[in-house]
């Protein structure tokens, strides 16, 4: 079973930009709800140096009809150069949850 939902995740530097972004993402319809993680480890390469940085995980509930201009808000909203931003297919799920969400983000 395929639904119209998609679930994004994007990591922030700090609890003060994660609770922005996901304050604005539901406030313009853009994400039905944003859960926030605590702040994790993220370990990567960058610029040919081996980087540690506390990041908070921001997993995005939203529609795949929403999701282009729920990632350029994102981009818009977000300090780094280079964002995550990954957008994962939402095979199944409790309907009326999913429902929701597409209501949510249809507004």
């Amino acid at each position: 079973m395929t639904t119209e939902c998609v679930v994004m995740h994007t990591t922030v530097p700090d609890l003060l930009l994660a609770k922005r972004i996901a304050h604005l993402l539901v406030e313009e319809h853009l994400a039905a709800c944003v859960n926030l993680s605590p702040a994790g480890l993220s370990i990567y390469l960058w610029e040919e140096n081996v980087e540690g940085t506390e990041e908070i995980t921001l997993t995005i509930k939203t529609s795949s009809q929403a999701s282009l201009r729920c990632q350029e808000r994102i981009v818009q909203l977000h300090p780094y150069d280079v964002p995550e931003i990954i957008i994962l297919p939402v095979l199944g799920g409790h309907v009326p949850y999913l429902n929701w969400v597409k209501a949510q983000t249809s507004k």
